[in-house]
């Protein structure tokens, strides 16, 4: 099974179909988490036919769920009601395209770090996403670190969820590298969750999605963690665009980047 992801550019689909051919890549489609597309099957069945005629199997592939303004955690329940109801249309995409699993964000605010609020997020995500789980077995379910400050309470999350076969964490590097805590501490705490990855590059100040290679993220001490830690987690190489893909793919390649230095052991 492929380790490697790539975003699909539906615009491009002739090279970015090459492109993922000749590195053995799959997709993760970021089509489908806007509201003006979850709210039109029609134009999702429209975007699904489409790359219907570049993939004849969507089992391996992911798709990004609803984030924006999502938090199924808040206290007012037309937020708490609309939220959840743009995670069922995602998780419904999802089983209708047949794909492996969907990455939603934990929706936390970022350093707000008051004990209620904390209690709550845990607590009500836990609830929610073990029913969406049990709703949808077919399909494996992530929870991406965004502009989390530490990953103390994403770990709490996935421990709370540990015996929930479709459920773990996916690990977005870029994300953890512009939290200011350490990158060994985001995998010591989630490396028995981890079961999917997000990579770009940044300045480790802003969220840049640069190619791999092209910021100031140390790629050999990304490698030595994954080591460190037994990390055999697929990779979603999170950039826009078919010259952003192949640049980091190139680089990856060379510098033998995760999970690409897999590759180069078999």
């Amino acid at each position: 099974m492929s380790k490697l992801y790539l975003v699909p550019d539906i615009a491009d689909m002739e090279r970015e179909s090459l492109l993922a051919e000749g590195h053995e890549c799959v997709f993760e489609y970021n089509d489908f988490y806007m509201a003006n597309v979850l709210d039109a099957p029609g134009r999702q069945e429209e975007i699904i036919t489409y790359y219907k005629k570049y993939r004849n199997d969507f089992s391996k592939d992911t798709i990004h769920g609803a984030f924006l303004d999502v938090t199924i955690h808040s206290d007012d329940p037309l937020i708490k009601e609309a939220s959840m109801l743009r995670i069922r249309q995602s998780m419904d995409t999802a089983k209708r395209m047949g794909v492996k699993g969907v990455v939603f964000h934990t929706g936390r605010l970022a350093g707000f770090r008051v004990s209620n609020y904390l209690r709550n997020w845990c607590d009500r995500n836990a609830a929610f996403f073990t029913e969406i789980a049990a709703e949808y077995p077919k399909q494996q379910i992530y929870m991406e670190n965004m502009f989390d400050e530490a990953p103390d309470i994403l770990a709490g999350l996935a421990e709370r969820m540990r015996d929930v076969p479709n459920f773990g964490i996916c690990l977005d590097y870029a994300h953890a590298m512009l939290s200011g805590c350490p990158a060994k501490e985001w995998f010591g705490a989630l490396a028995p969750y981890i079961r999917h990855m997000h990579i770009n590059d940044n300045d480790l100040e802003n969220d840049l999605h640069l190619p791999v290679g092209d910021g100031r993220i140390d790629w050999q001490e990304f490698n030595r963690l994954i080591s460190l830690y037994q990390i055999d987690a697929p990779v979603l190489v999170e950039v826009k665009g078919y010259e952003a893909q192949e640049k980091s793919l190139a680089y990856m390649e060379r510098y033998g980047i995760y999970p690409m230095n897999k590759e180069r052991e078999s």
